[in-house]
C-alpha cells in the first residue's frame, strides 16, 4: 500500500522532477551538484516514511507478540524503498532520459507481462500498404518521405489511419540523427496502433554491421549523438541508484576497452558509447532493433533489405527472424548469423537490385518467388536507384532505395504504395512528376513502375563513407 506523504513534500518532489525535463537546467544541476540535490529529498521521503512506519509497527508489535513471523515481516517492510516513493519514479527517469536524447515523449504503452511472442513474418494484404527505403541518419528526409504518403501531419503525429507501412532497414550510418529516427519511428509505431495502422521496420545490413561493432560508415555527428545518449543514460542510472529497491542496473560499458588501436583518443569515448548501445543485448539494440524483422511477407509482396535466395527460403523465413532477434538480444554470441554476412546474405544481396534492369537475374528471382506461397514480387532496398523507385523482371523486383539521405546522394524522397488490388504506384517529390506549386503531401503519383529506367541507364551508385 502506498504510504501517505505530506502534500508539501510530494509537491516539492514533483516540482524538481519536472524541472529536470528542461535539458539546460539539468546540465547545470548535474554539472554543479552531480545530481546529489535529489538525495536530500529522497532521504527526507525515506525518513518520513520510516518514522511513520516505525510508529505503526510499534503499535502492532504489542498487538502481535504471539506471532513473531508477522512482526518480522513488518520490520522488513519498514526499510525505505522506491516502492514507497511515487510509483512512477522509474518511468519518469526513463522518460526524462528519452526526452534529453530525442526531444520526444513516447506515448505510453501497455506493459505486456506475457513471455516474448514470436515475431510475425506473414501479414494479410491491407487496404493500403506503403514501403519506404533506406533512411541513413537523415531525420528531415525521413519525415519528408512520411509526409509524402500522408502518414504524418504538420505536428509529426501519425495521420495514416489504418495504413500498413514497411521501412526496409538501414536507419543507421551515413548521418547524424540515427537515434532520433529510431525514437521517431517508435513513437509512430505506438501512435499507428491506436489508429488501427501499423509500422513495421526491417533490419538492413547497416543494423547488422553496427550490432557487430563494424563502424566503417559512421559519421562524426553519429558518434556525437551516441556520446550524448551515453551521458543521459548514465544520468538516468544515477538517479535510479539513489533509491533502494529498484533492480540493480548493469554497467553498459562493462568489458569494453578504454581505447582502440588506430582510433584517436578524442573518439574513444564515443566509440565505447556506440558499442555499449548497439552490441548484442545493448540498451539501444535490445530496445529498437531486436523486434525488427529481417524478412517480411505482406499479402503477395516479399520485403527484404538485400534479397532472398532459395537457400534462405529453405532455411525458413520465420527461423531467420527469430534467430536474428535472439542474436541482437545477446543469446547467440557475438558474430551475426551466417545468412546475414557476405555478398549473398539476405541483407547484402544485389542480384536483383542492380539499377540496370538487364543485370537483374530474373530467372533466379522467379524461381525464389515460386517457393513462397502467393508471392508475386520482392521489394528491396540496399542499392541506390538514381532514377528513383523502379521495377525489373516484369515488376517482380521492386527497388525502393532512392538514396534520399544527405549522407548518400541526397535523392528526392519517393515511396511505394500498394492497394488491396495489388496495384503499384510511386509517390514522388520529383518536380518532373508534380505541379510546381504542390507540397510533398500533394505530390503527383507516377503510375506504374520501371518507366524511368533508361535503356542505357546510369551505373549503380556506390556511396563511400
Amino acid at each position: 500500500m502506498m504510504l501517505s506523504i505530506s502534500n508539501r513534500n510530494t509537491a516539492m518532489f514533483y516540482t524538481i522532477a519536472y524541472l529536470l525535463l528542461f535539458p539546460t537546467s539539468v546540465k547545470a544541476l548535474v554539472g554543479t551538484l552531480e545530481i546529489r540535490l535529489l538525495q536530500p529529498i529522497i532521504t527526507r521521503h525515506s525518513n518520513k516514511i520510516k518514522i511513520n512506519k516505525t510508529k505503526k509497527l510499534n503499535r502492532r508489535h504489542h498487538q502481535t507478540k504471539r506471532n513473531g513471523k508477522q512482526h518480522q515481516k513488518h520490520q522488513s517492510q519498514s526499510l525505505p524503498t522506491c516502492e514507497n516513493l511515487p510509483s512512477h519514479l522509474s518511468s519518469f527517469v526513463d522518460a526524462f532520459a528519452d526526452y534529453s536524447v530525442s526531444g520526444l515523449f513516447l506515448p505510453q504503452q501497455k506493459q505486456d507481462q506475457t513471455p516474448q511472442k514470436p515475431l510475425q513474418t506473414h501479414y494479410t494484404s491491407p487496404d493500403r500498404l506503403v514501403a519506404i527505403g533506406d533512411l541513413h541518419g537523415d531525420l528531415e528526409k525521413s519525415k519528408q518521405a512520411l509526409r509524402l504518403a500522408g502518414l504524418i501531419d504538420g505536428s509529426d503525429r501519425w495521420s495514416g489511419g489504418s495504413t500498413t507501412v514497411v521501412q526496409i532497414g538501414d536507419v543507421l550510418d551515413r548521418g547524424g540523427e540515427e537515434l532520433k529516427i529510431l525514437y521517431f519511428l517508435e513513437k509512430l509505431k505506438r501512435e499507428a496502433v491506436k489508429s488501427g495502422g501499423q509500422l513495421i521496420t526491417l533490419n538492413g545490413n547497416h543494423e547488422i554491421m553496427n550490432v557487430e561493432g563494424d563502424f566503417r560508415f559512421v559519421t562524426d555527428k553519429g558518434l556525437e549523438e551516441f556520446n550524448v545518449w551515453a551521458y543521459w543514460y548514465g544520468i538516468g542510472n544515477k538517479m535510479k541508484s539513489l533509491c533502494h529497491g529498484l533492480e540493480k542496473l548493469e554497467d553498459p560499458f562493462h568489458g569494453i576497452p578504454l581505447s582502440f588501436r588506430g582510433v584517436p583518443e578524442m573518439f574513444s569515448h564515443s566509440i565505447r558509447a556506440r558499442i555499449a548501445a548497439l552490441r548484442p543485448d545493448g540498451p539501444i539494440a535490445r530496445r529498437f532493433l531486436a523486434n525488427n524483422v529481417t524478412v517480411l511477407v505482406v499479402g503477395d509482396s516479399v520485403f527484404v533489405h538485400g534479397g532472398l535466395l532459395q537457400k534462405h527460403v529453405d532455411y525458413g523465413l520465420e527461423r531467420i527472424n527469430e534467430e536474428v532477434r535472439d542474436w541482437i538480444n545477446g543469446l547467440m554470441g557475438r558474430p551475426a548469423p551466417g545468412y546475414c554476412k557476405g555478398r549473398n546474405a539476405v541483407v547484402w544481396l544485389r542480384k536483383f537490385s542492380d539499377e540496370l534492369a538487364k543485370n537483374c537475374d530474373c530467372s533466379l528471382l522467379e524461381h525464389v518467388l515460386a517457393t513462397i506461397p502467393g508471392a508475386k514480387r520482392m521489394i528491396m532496398g540496399h542499392t541506390i536507384q538514381e532514377t528513383g523507385i523502379n521495377g525489373a523482371s516484369d515488376n517482380r523486383a521492386i527497388r525502393i532505395d532512392v538514396g534520399m539521405s544527405k549522407g548518400c546522394i541526397n535523392g528526392l524522397p519517393e515511396v511505394l504504395e500498394i492497394n488491396r488490388n495489388s496495384e503499384l504506384r510511386v509517390l514522388t517529390s520529383n518536380p518532373l512528376y508534380q505541379n510546381k506549386n504542390k507540397s510533398y503531401a500533394d505530390a503527383e503519383r507516377k503510375e506504374g513502375l520501371g518507366l524511368l529506367i533508361p535503356e542505357h541507364g546510369p551505373k549503380q551508385v556506390e556511396v563511400k563513407a
